[in-house]
């Protein structure tokens, strides 16, 4: 299916690894230029290597994303490579445990700084561009605004605040027909999730009640999965779409979980 993004510029941040390189590969097959914004170079170029290995276009930029100043640089190197910006993923993030006990108030706000500010900061520098193109955002969030978790409040916090402002940013950019939506994962298979599950004592026996929970197919819903969703809204093809927050999941969020 032609997705009309052919040489559109956008933006993935965290788009070296798990969510984040599906999306940017999937985006490139579509013929997207794909600049990928994460803190690790050796990760970024790796990605920018297969991408342009297999035909597409990408490139790198170094950047702390939880710096005001390291987002101004994303736009400006995007802008300076390629002279417009048609799309924005806000994808970067941890889960990083800050907990209303086991966390504190300077940690606190260090979770919303690390997972939350980046993607206003982002926005903020990319909106001349974005006007400019008719462009528009997607973020992904996650289930956590939604059920919660437990001692992840700082997650939690960023995370409901994503999707208010999906709601916002879609209201206040409906003149300039930017369209702003959010993709929620639930249980997701990347290289961070394996890092957490293969941390517990038990990491065979989590994993399997986790799984037992997906009331679709009893199976985790794959990186690739949130690229294919992500990536149709960014395209032509969902130009009337704007302000929704969409579940790729399995169904985890909203349906019994006693299905079987």
């Amino acid at each position: 299916m032609n997705l009309g993004l052919k040489d559109k510029v956008v933006i993935v941040t965290g788009g070296a690894k798990g969510i984040g390189e599906a999306i940017s590969r999937l985006a490139a097959e579509e013929g997207a230029i794909i600049v990928i914004a994460g803190r690790n170079e050796a990760d970024n170029e790796k990605t920018v290597t297969a991408i342009n290995n297999a035909g597409g276009k990408a490139l790198g930029v170094t950047a702390e994303l939880g710096k005001p100043g390291d987002c101004k640089k994303v736009i400006d190197v995007a802008v300076a490579a390629y002279g417009r910006i048609d799309a924005l993923v806000n994808n970067a993030g941890a889960n990083d445990g800050v907990g209303l006990e086991s966390g504190s108030p300077e940690k606190f706000m260090a979770s919303l700084q690390n997972n939350l500010s980046h993607y206003y900061n982002l926005a903020h520098y990319a909106l001349p561009y974005l006007k400019a193109a008719k462009g528009n955002i997607v973020n992904i969030g996650s289930k956590v605004a939604d059920t919660g978790q437990g001692n992840t409040s700082g997650y939690a916090a960023s995370k409901g605040a994503i999707n208010a402002l999906t709601r916002e940013w879609a209201v206040e950019l409906v003149p300039f027909s930017v369209r702003v939506n959010t993709v929620i994962p639930a249980e997701v298979w990347t290289p961070l999730y394996e890092t957490w599950i293969n941390s517990l004592p038990n990491s065979e026996e989590k994993l399997a009640s986790i799984v037992s929970k997906i009331p679709l197919e009893k199976r985790m819903t794959t990186s690739d999965e949130i690229a294919g969703m992500t990536v149709f809204l960014l395209s032509d093809r969902s130009a009337h779409t704007t302000g929704q927050i969409i579940y790729v999941d399995g169904g985890y969020t909203h349906l019994d979980r006693s299905i079987s």
